[in-house]
């Protein structure tokens, strides 16, 4: 493989100028971010030109013209071969230029300095582990549908997740007799319940004590109310007439008043 030159400055030439700090020129006039080749606005032409060399950092000779290829006549410029000296802090820079560039830049492209990802779901837990009601059928086809698609269970061979469903399944087989007759004998007694209700002794009783004569006749009877009379439903603390009739007339005045100008202001509206 061959050895890579190290980069330098093939000259000894300079503009004679005194070295150019990079701490007297504006943070963006200059690049010197570390994996990237450095460069800087030329304060002559105000052109970006590469920086030479390693060590000793001197501004690419370059002209005042980019038209040269054009015709143009090749002239220097003044800042070719001009020494730069990096006394500034590099990271507390590229901090800063990031900070300007992420202003700069369009909200809807921006991003969140903190990304906050979306956390993946659990896996699901198997058959075997689910804990819901066991019945027959459901240990039964659970069961089958495991040894569908595992290659471990084959004959009387089961997986650890075949052998569990393996042993429910002759659980909820042994237990299903059991379950069958206390479901028959709670149809029983739900059965003994309805026949209890609706006994014609119950049915009468229900009716003696919310109907009877004396509520038939209640509601049979129509009696005429005298007028001016209060309804016994009401009671007779509810007043029929105000308790000042003066005050109630003027306050009716005031009322019929408010509502003649009202309707009067929308007619000329």
């Amino acid at each position: 493989m061959p050895r890579k030159r190290p980069g330098r400055v093939r000259t000894r030439n300079t503009n004679r100028r005194e070295a150019l700090k990079l701490s007297s020129m504006a943070p963006e006039d200059y690049n010197v971010r570390p994996g990237e080749a450095k460069s800087i606005a030329c304060p002559d032409c105000r052109t970006w030109r590469r920086i030479m060399g390693d060590k000793v950092l001197k501004i690419r000779e370059h002209c005042i013209s980019d038209k040269v290829a054009e015709g143009e006549k090749h002239v220097a410029c003044p800042g070719s071969d001009q020494l730069v000296v990096i006394d500034i802090d590099v990271q507390r820079w590229q901090a800063r230029q990031n900070r300007l560039l992420c202003d700069a830049m369009p909200q809807e492209n921006r991003r969140a300095a903190q990304q906050f990802y979306k956390p993946l779901p659990a896996p699901a837990a198997p058959v075997s582990r689910i804990k819901a009601e066991v019945t027959l059928e459901t240990a039964r086809q659970s069961y089958l549908a495991h040894r569908k698609g595992c290659t471990l269970c084959v004959g009387g061979r089961h997986c650890t997740d075949g052998g569990i469903l393996a042993r429910r399944f002759v659980l909820a087989l042994n237990q299903e007799p059991a379950r069958r007759e206390a479901r028959a004998e709670q149809d029983r007694q739900e059965r003994r319940t309805e026949r209890k209700q609706l006994a014609p002794a119950v049915r009468k009783a229900q009716w003696a004590r919310h109907g009877g004569t004396a509520v038939e006749a209640a509601n049979n009877r129509c009696a005429q109310r005298v007028p001016g009379t209060v309804s016994e439903v009401r009671g007779t603390q509810v007043p029929l007439a105000s308790q000042d009739v003066e005050t109630h007339d003027r306050r009716q005045a005031e009322l019929g008043k408010q509502y003649a100008a009202r309707r009067s202001t929308t007619r000329v509206v």
